[in-house]
C-alpha cells in the first residue's frame, strides 16, 4: 500500500500512523468518475494523493458551480468532521486520480491527539472557506467577462499549469466554474483572443497578457 503521498504531507509518527493503519483505504478513480455525491453520507475523508479533482455544487435544477479544483495534497469532505453527516458538495475526477480515503472516527481520533497535524488541516480548510466566500461574492456581483476572467486566473495557476489542467476541462466545465453557459463562455474566450490576451488551441488555452485579464476582473 502506498502511503507516501499522506505521509509527506504530513510526516507522522509511528503510534500516530497505527492509528489510521486500518482506517483507511487507497482508491484509484479514472477521469469521469464521481468521488463524493453532495447529499450522500459522509463515512469518509479523501485525501487526493495524485490528480486532478472537480469540486462542485449542484442545485435542484441540477446546474452545477465549480468552487474549486482539488488537486495532490488536498482533502475532501472536511466538514462532515464536524456536525455534517452528508458532503456539503460533489467530486469528480478531471485526471486520473489516488485517493486514499480516511474513516472519519479514526481521523478524529488522530486530531484529537496531535494538534499540529490538526493545526495544519485546519489551517488548509480554511483557506478553502476564504476562497469560497470570496467566489460567493464575485459571482454575485460581476458581470459575465469579468466572472470568466477570475476563473481563467484562478485556473492558471502554477500547480495546475503543471497538470494540463485546461486539456482535462470542457468548455462546460470552464463555464461552471464562472457560473455562466457554456456558449457565453465560448464567446469570450474568442473575444480575449482577438483582444491578445489569450491563445486558443483546441482545449488548451494559454494566457498572454495576464495584466490585462486581471484589469477585466477587476472592472467586473
Amino acid at each position: 500500500m502506498q502511503e507516501e503521498g499522506l505521509y509527506q504531507w504530513y510526516p507522522l509518527p509511528e503510534d500516530d500512523k497505527e492509528i489510521l493503519k486500518h482506517r483507511k483505504k487507497q482508491l484509484h478513480y479514472e477521469k469521469g468518475e464521481n468521488l463524493i455525491k453532495q447529499g450522500a453520507f459522509a463515512s469518509h475523508i479523501l485525501y487526493i494523493q495524485t490528480g486532478l479533482v472537480r469540486v462542485f455544487l449542484q442545485n435542484k435544477g441540477q446546474k452545477q458551480v465549480n468552487i474549486r479544483v482539488a488537486g495532490s495534497g488536498s482533502f475532501l469532505g472536511f466538514a462532515s468532521l464536524f456536525g455534517e453527516d452528508s458532503y456539503t458538495c460533489s467530486a469528480v475526477a478531471i485526471k486520473d486520480c489516488r485517493v486514499c480515503m480516511i474513516d472519519r472516527d479514526g481521523l478524529l481520533s488522530l486530531l484529537s491527539r496531535n494538534s499540529a497535524f490538526a493545526m495544519r488541516l485546519t489551517a488548509q480548510n480554511v483557506q478553502d472557506e476564504s476562497h469560497l466566500l470570496k467566489l460567493i461574492s464575485l459571482l454575485s456581483h460581476q458581470q459575465m467577462r469579468g466572472k470568466l476572467a477570475h476563473a481563467l486566473l484562478y485556473l492558471s495557476r502554477d500547480e495546475f499549469l503543471r497538470e494540463d489542467i485546461f486539456f482535462h476541462l470542457t468548455r462546460q466545465d470552464l463555464a461552471g466554474f464562472a457560473a455562466i453557459t457554456a456558449e457565453s463562455a465560448i464567446r469570450f474566450l474568442k473575444e480575449f483572443e482577438k483582444s491578445g490576451i489569450l491563445e486558443l488551441s483546441g482545449k488548451d488555452i494559454r494566457i498572454i497578457n495576464k495584466t490585462q485579464l486581471k484589469e477585466i476582473a477587476q472592472k467586473g
